[in-house]
C-alpha cells in the first residue's frame, strides 16, 4: 500500500499547490562539491524533526551515499518522516542496497518510473527520468543542485580519480525552500502513485470522502507553476523592491512547465548587457537558445561556455562540439575544463543574475526530464559565483578552432547529431523543431 505522506504543517490548505515565485528575504549559500554538500546536508538531517524530503538522480553504495542512508534512516528511527524518491535508471544498480539501507529502518523510498523488467526500457516515457538534486529538511533548510548522492571522485562509468568532478550546489533558507518542498513532496508522491496506483484507486474508492481525498492527492502530485520572471516593467518593479536575498525555483516537467528553465536562460541572455558565463557538461541548446547566445555576443556582451574536456559519454561531447564552429564565428568564448569530469550545471549574466541547478542546456534536460533549478538574483551570490568560474576557466583550455574542423566532414558530424537528436526526441513523443 502507498505511504501517504504527513500534511504539510506550512500549508494553510487553501493551496497545496505552491507557484514558482520570486521572493526576498533568503539566504543561499554556494557550495562547490559533495566536500561542501554533504557535510551540510547530513548536519541538517541529524537536527529534523518533523519530516526530511529528498529527491536524487543517482543514490549510490558508496561511503559518501552510505553517510546519507544512514543520517536517513537514524532521522526515521527517532520518527521524523523521512520520504526518499529516486530515478529507476539512475539508481538501478544500487536499489537493492538502498532497500536494505533505508525500508528496514522506516525511511519511505519510493523509485521514480523503475526498470525492473527489459522491456521497460521500449517504453517512450522510460526516456524522461527524475534528474532532480533536492533535499529539504523541516521545511527551513533546502538544497538544490546538480550533485548526486554520490562520492565525486566516483564515476559509474569510469571507476574512480584522484580530482573530484566540478560541481555546485546551494544551500536554501527562507521562503525559497517552500517551494523547494512542495516539488519534492511531489515527486515522491508520484513516484509512489505510480508504483501501486491499483491499490491507491482502490482505497480512494472505498474512502467516505472519495473526492476530498482526491483532491489532497491532486494537489500534491502539481508541481509549482512555472512563471517567466522577465515579465512586463510594472512585475519588475515589485521584484526590484523585494529585500535580499531574491530567489525562486523553477522547475520543468512535462505537464504544465515544459520549458520553463530554458525560458528563464533566454529570457537573461536576452536582457545581459555586460557578460553571460554558462557552466554545463552537456551542451546542444535549441536553435533559439543558440540565437540568443549570438546576438549577445554580436552587441559586445562577453559570452563564455565552460564545457567538459574529459568527457565521460563520447557522443554527448561531439554534441556540443559540431556547434563550436557557429559560436566561435560571431565572437563566443568557448573553453573545455580538463583537470577532471565536469558535472555542473551554473551560469552568472551581468552582475546579480544566476542560477545553480540540475539542468543541462540539451534535448533531455530541457525537454524530457524532470529537473530543478534555483535563480539568484543577488549581486554577491554571483560575484562568489563569478570566482568559482574564472577559477575554473583558468585551469581550462580556450578552444580556438572547430575540433571537428570546417568543410564536408564537419557537416557531415553536425548533420549525424542533428539526425540522432531529432529521432530521439521523436522516439520519447515530441514533436516539431529543438
Amino acid at each position: 500500500m502507498v505511504l501517504v505522506p504527513p500534511p504539510n504543517p506550512t500549508s494553510d490548505g487553501a493551496g497545496a499547490a505552491l507557484h514558482a515565485r520570486l521572493t526576498g528575504g533568503n539566504q543561499v549559500a554556494l557550495q562547490a562539491g559533495g566536500d561542501e554538500l554533504f557535510p551540510a546536508m547530513l548536519q541538517a538531517i541529524a537536527g529534523a524533526r518533523r519530516q526530511v524530503w529528498l529527491a536524487t538522480y543517482i543514490f549510490h553504495d558508496d561511503p559518501a551515499a552510505q553517510a546519507v542512508a544512514q543520517a536517513l534512516a537514524d532521522a526515521a528511527r527517532r520518527g521524523v518522516w523521512v520520504g526518499v524518491v529516486v530515478d529507476g535508471f539512475g539508481s538501478k544498480a544500487s536499489l537493492p542496497t538502498l532497500r536494505r539501507w533505508l525500508h528496514d529502518d522506516g525511511v519511505n523510498l519510493a523509485v521514480f518510473r523503475p526498470v525492473d523488467r527489459w522491456w521497460r526500457l521500449l517504453q517512450p516515457g522510460q526516456l524522461r527520468r527524475l534528474h532532480h538534486k533536492l533535499c529539504v529538511v523541516d521545511g527551513e533548510v533546502g538544497f538544490v543542485g546538480g550533485i548526486n548522492v554520490i562520492d565525486d571522485r566516483h564515476d559509474l562509468n569510469h571507476g574512480w580519480s584522484d580530482r573530484p568532478r566540478l560541481d555546485f550546489a546551494v544551500m536554501l533558507h527562507g521562503p525559497v525552500v517552500a517551494q523547494v518542498e512542495q516539488t519534492a513532496r511531489a515527486l515522491w508522491t508520484r513516484a509512489a502513485l505510480g508504483a501501486d496506483w491499483r491499490d491507491e484507486v482502490q482505497q480512494l474508492l472505498r474512502s467516505a470522502e472519495p473526492l476530498a481525498r482526491a483532491r489532497r492527492i491532486a494537489g500534491r502530485l502539481r508541481l509549482p507553476r512555472a512563471e517567466r520572471h522577465a515579465a512586463d516593467q510594472a512585475q519588475a518593479r515589485t521584484q526590484a523592491a523585494l529585500p535580499p536575498m531574491r530567489a525562486l525555483l523553477l522547475v520543468r516537467d512535462n505537464l504544465r512547465q515544459r520549458r520553463a528553465i530554458e525560458l528563464a536562460y533566454i529570457d537573461a541572455i536576452r536582457g545581459a548587457a555586460s557578460r553571460v558565463d554558462i557552466v554545463c557538461p552537456y551542451f546542444y541548446p535549441g536553435q533559439r537558445f543558440r540565437r540568443v547566445l549570438r546576438q549577445a555576443a554580436q552587441r559586445g556582451v562577453r559570452v563564455r561556455l565552460l564545457l567538459q574536456g574529459k568527457a565521460d559519454y563520447r557522443f554527448a561531447a561531439l554534441a556540443a562540439q559540431v556547434l563550436y564552429d557557429e559560436l566561435l564565428a560571431v565572437g563566443v568564448q568557448v573553453y573545455e575544463y580538463t583537470p577532471a569530469f565536469l558535472h555542473a550545471k551554473v551560469a552568472v549574466i551581468d552582475d546579480d543574475w544566476a542560477t545553480v541547478g540540475s539542468s543541462n542546456i540539451d534535448p533531455l534536460s530541457l525537454l524530457l526530464n524532470l529537473e530543478a533549478n534555483v535563480v539568484v538574483h543577488d549581486a554577491g551570490f554571483a560575484g562568489e559565483l563569478a570566482l568559482r568560474f574564472e577559477a575554473a576557466v583558468q585551469v581550462s583550455r580556450e578552444v580556438l578552432r572547430p575540433p571537428a574542423g570546417t568543410g564536408g566532414w564537419a557537416m557531415l558530424r553536425r548533420s549525424f547529431v542533428a539526425w540522432t537528436a531529432h529521432w530521439f526526441l521523436r522516439l520519447a513523443g515530441m514533436s516539431g523543431r529543438y
